[in-house]
């Protein structure tokens, strides 16, 4: 079976715990390249790929502390071409026989860059890694070691003013270090760094388009499933399950089966309007559950955000598994009453289980053993049953959300729908802060209602990556006419975002603020106090929980 390393060209990052891990896989894939983001502890003779080249991420940690992560050795034996960035370049001197040591003060900010012209008799310098560049740029800094001594067989391509080893470069391997992050936006040119290191130096074909990776993974899918394979899938109206469930029906027809299941904690009125959506507009055959009492009684004085993740992702796929027994069923009456005339195709068991998993998801719910945590479980990657006996079909696991929507717009879903804002899995139930009951729920349906009818109104909704209220369990004195309340807070929270990854909270005209809250505590009964988080992500995160 094609896997997506054998049909596109992959850069390899390994991740040291940086904040701007994920950002360099994302200016990799702005140069229509394929990249992909595993954690520095993997050991290479367990990959099932062999990249076109390797970048080693930055770190928070220092190379010569004992608990510090180190990559396996065999990666500089690989055969390709490496790039060290920040961290990376100082455990890429300290692997070749390097030095390095504490700086005398931490370097956080701007630098200039001198570039240097590369060394006589070298087959790698400047004219690789900075061709084109001119002889200076503006970079960004932020490490508190440096490189005090060059490993053998390097020389220098880039100093700063206080950084004598800013860039440098083997001189006949394609090896490179750079003490700068070239994937932050404070380095204006840096994307162009990464782009000569993976297209010019790797060789890399910019062939990892959204058009490519239709046709690929609809191959991709169609060998999975085989002829007659029956899928099923979540769908939520979110952007992800709506772009998986139309790219499955593109791919085998009616023998995918969408289901949306009513948790109970979905938005206002939101399994009739996804009805409508996928069966009338986008001709999925989708099938709505009404499994709201089971899923409220089983979160019922549940607290902790994690459990009732895990709560949600397990009875998802309990009811999962009891739709796909009644479409066997159903399959099996309809090839009994057909005949088994020759030539008639048979009806397929359902095997598969689809869901609409991003890359963001998968990199936030890795653990790895070295310098990175979890920070939350995602009920797509890791709230489900151990023991389920439907296989996961991910097809956009590798998609950030913005290919994700170039891929939607592709597939000819609307842009209303593409353009939604994301929702996540386990719906209002993260979104209520404390135990999740009927009153709460509509609670916050009727609040975040407003709230995104509001934002509409005002013309704002596509300028915004995400927007949701959330319920606080705390309660507030107010004043409404001449009685004392005493009633619940609701926060807002609206953010920008290119990747969801990072997020700068949006600021709001005061007017449309002003105009949101006064709705909601007249028109929501229990709620008399209106907050809005300025919180950026990090060090929050865009959810609560």
């Amino acid at each position: 079976m094609a896997e997506i390393h054998d049909q596109f060209d992959t850069i390899l990052i390994l991740d040291f715990g940086s904040q701007y891990s994920h950002l360099i896989t994302r200016r990799c894939r702005e140069h229509q390249v394929y990249a992909e983001l595993l954690p520095c502890t993997t050991k290479l003779d367990e990959l099932n790929f062999k990249p076109k080249g390797v970048i080693l991420s930055g770190s928070p940690y220092s190379v010569y502390h004992p608990d510090s992560p180190h990559v396996d050795p065999a990666v500089f034996d690989l055969g390709v071409p490496i790039l060290g960035i920040c961290y990376g370049l100082q455990e890429m001197a300290w692997n070749l026989k390097g030095e390095v040591t504490q700086s005398d003060h931490r370097e956080y900010g701007f630098a200039q860059l001198q570039i240097k012209r590369g060394i006589e008799g070298t087959s790698t310098g400047v004219d690789a890694l900075f061709e084109g560049l001119g002889d200076e740029m503006q970079v960004w800094m932020s490490h508190g070691d440096q490189l005090a001594a060059m490993p053998q067989d390097f020389h220098v391509v880039g100093l700063t003013n206080t950084a004598p080893f800013a860039a440098i470069a083997h001189n006949s391997k394609p090896f490179y270090g750079i003490q700068f992050h070239p994937e932050v936006t404070h380095s204006p040119r840096g994307k162009e760094v990464i782009g000569r290191f993976i297209v010019n130096i790797c060789k890399c074909r910019t062939d990892w388009t959204m058009s490519g990776f239709i046709d690929k993974e609809i191959e991709r899918i169609r060998e999975i499933c085989g002829p007659t394979g029956r899928v099923i899938g979540a769908v939520s109206g979110g952007v992800d399950s709506t772009v998986a469930a139309k790219l499955m029906h593109t791919a085998i027809g009616d023998r995918f089966h969408a289901i949306m299941v009513d948790n109970g904690v979905l938005r206002l009125n939101e399994a009739t309007k996804v009805n409508t959506m996928l069966n009338k507009d986008l001709g999925v055959n989708l099938t709505v559950v009404d499994a709201s009492s089971l899923f409220l009684s089983r979160l019922e004085g549940v607290e902790d955000p994690e459990q009732k993740r895990k709560i949600i992702g397990n009875t998802f796929i309990n009811i999962f598994e009891e739709e796909a027994a009644k479409i066997e069923a159903m399959a099996e009456e309809e090839e009994e009453e057909g005949g088994t005339q020759e030539g008639k195709e048979k009806k397929g068991k359902v095997e598969w289980l689809l869901q609409g998993t991003l890359y963001p998801d998968v990199i936030e719910s890795i653990s790895f053993k070295g310098p990175s945590a979890t920070i939350k479980t995602h009920h797509n990657v890791g709230g489900l049953l151990k023991d389920m006996k439907l296989k996961l079909i991910e097809p956009l696991r590798e998609l950030f959300k913005d290919e994700v929507r170039s891929l939607g717009r592709l597939l000819g879903i609307p842009a209303p729908l593409v353009n939604r804002h994301p929702f996540p899995g386990p719906g209002l139930a993260i979104r209520i802060l404390g135990p999740v009951t009927r009153e709460q729920v509509k609670i916050l349906q009727l609040a975040d209602e407003i709230y995104i009818e509001e934002i509409r109104r005002a013309g704002l909704y596509d300028e915004i990556s995400q927007a949701f209220a959330v319920l606080l369990p705390v309660k507030a004195v107010g004043v409404m006419g001449d009685a004392r309340t005493y009633e619940q807070v609701i926060a807002l929270r609206a953010v920008q975002s290119e990747d969801f990854m990072t997020a700068d909270w949006y600021v709001f005209p005061a007017d449309v603020l002003r105009r949101i809250s006064s709705r909601i505590t007249n028109e929501v009964k229990g709620i008399n106090r209106v907050t809005y988080d300025i919180s950026s992500k990090p060090p929050a995160t865009v959810e609560w929980l």
